[in-house]
């Protein structure tokens, strides 16, 4: 069985050279993840024309990606995960696998996905604070501040668009801010066991670990009506891209840059998912969306220029 190789210390000259490489790792991973949602909306369909049940995609991309992780490890003779590694490994897969995917699936049936896509701009703040958590970082009063603001924010605008007076929050609105929650605590202990294992491999560990759940529960739970191309295209996506090959970058470059620093390439995510929900879902958007989506951003910004001891 093969054995982990220590991780060599990276010398201060190639510091910055190292954190550029994951910037533009994590920004790779985020425009492949910025069509999860259009993607996810054409999958499950709507409440007057569905398609596939949520627990389904979920379940059933995660089982692909998870019998191509499978092959890769055995081609590239992955090591075995170290006996500390198994816990964060756990950890990484209730985010990514089980919490953000099932969970944005569910609600992507009774939302658009430019409104989704506000929702969940908060993910790289709250992957921010997940990171410098873990590193046992200090961050500032001011990032805080901003991470308050920009929750609010965020409940705001759920608040507004949910049809009741702005009195109350959909509950699709609430499964995605615990799907932005979970999805945060899979981004960092991802990001942490790609410090001493390949990026790469920490998904298909996660994904192979998976496969006892999400195998059986994706046959149960096959859709038994007929599923239009279009869709069965978008699970496509979702199992090869968004579940699988997307994390190859996104967690080297975490690695290499730092959770807190990288986390923030996120911000992109929005104003893309947003921008490609148009063509593909015929989708529209208005002026309080992309106020909203700007405001989000706008906060997420200037919490990342916050101090971070």
């Amino acid at each position: 069985m093969t054995t982990h190789t220590a991780t060599l210390p990276v010398p201060p000259a190639s510091h910055s050279s190292a954190e550029r490489r994951g910037l533009w790792l994590g920004l790779l991973g985020v425009g492949i993840f910025a069509l999860t949602l259009p993607m996810t909306r054409l999958a499950v369909g709507t409440p007057a024309l569905p398609q596939m049940s949520g627990v389904f995609l979920a379940m059933g991309r995660a089982s692909v990606a998870g019998l191509l992780s499978a092959l890769f490890l055995a081609a590239t003779r992955a090591p075995w995960p170290q006996r500390q590694d198994w816990v964060p490994l756990l950890l990484t897969m209730a985010g990514v696998v089980f919490g953000f995917p099932l969970l944005t699936s569910i609600a992507m049936r009774h939302v658009e996905a430019v409104h989704a896509s506000v929702i969940l701009g908060v993910l790289p703040l709250a992957t921010a604070v997940v990171g410098a958590l873990m590193h046992r970082q200090r961050p500032s009063l001011g990032f805080w501040l901003c991470a308050l603001l920009g929750s609010a924010m965020v409940v705001a605008f759920a608040m507004l668009h949910s049809g009741h007076n702005g009195l109350s929050i959909q509950p699709a609105d609430g499964l995605l801010l615990l799907a932005m929650l979970l999805g945060a605590v899979g981004y960092g202990f991802g990001g942490l066991l790609s410090q001493r294992m390949r990026g790469e491999h920490v998904i298909c560990w996660v994904l192979v670990l998976a496969l006892p759940v999400t195998l059986p529960v994706a046959l149960w739970t096959q859709p038994a009506q007929a599923v239009s191309a279009q869709a069965w295209g978008a699970f496509a996506y979702l199992a090869v891209f968004s579940q699988w090959l997307g994390f190859f970058a996104w967690y080297r470059g975490l690695a290499l840059g730092g959770t807190v620093r990288v986390s923030q390439v996120q911000l992109v995510q929005p104003f893309v998912s947003m921008l490609c929900a148009v063509p593909l879902l015929g989708e529209t958007l208005d002026a309080v969306t992309v106020g909203f989506g700007l405001a989000v951003i706008a906060v997420v910004f200037i919490g990342k220029r916050m101090p971070v001891r």
